[in-house]
């Protein structure tokens, strides 16, 4: 349980970042290489770099480097594991949620 929680850190912490969270909207798109997913940003590419160490170090991507082009692909197993963290907590909420609602309604008929 606790390298599940770990590993839920560096992914949350990796998501905090808006060109983080922006790179991997893109690769959900497909692949793409380190110079095109830097373009749409305003950076040096070793700044960049940093955000793409990042999220290899997160898992949610891998790079690969074929000659001089690395290219990155999004690790959907990864996101699948914030997803099933998601989905847990909405039914926490729900349930919780329900249970206020089934108060109110019996305080209301004066049960």
């Amino acid at each position: 349980m606790e390298q599940y929680q770990h590993q839920l850190d560096g992914i949350f912490q990796a998501l905090a970042d808006p060109t983080r969270r922006a790179v991997i909207g893109r690769l959900g798109k497909g692949p793409a290489s380190v110079g095109a997913l830097a373009e749409p940003f305003d950076m040096a590419l070793p700044s960049f770099m940093k955000h793409i160490h990042m999220l290899e170090q997160s898992g949610l991507i891998r790079t690969s480097k074929l000659g001089r082009v690395r290219t990155c692909a999004l690790e959907a197993a990864r996101l699948a594991a914030v997803g099933g963290w998601l989905s847990a907590q909405q039914q926490i909420w729900e349930s919780r949620t329900d249970r206020l609602e089934q108060f109110v309604t019996d305080k209301e008929q004066g049960k």
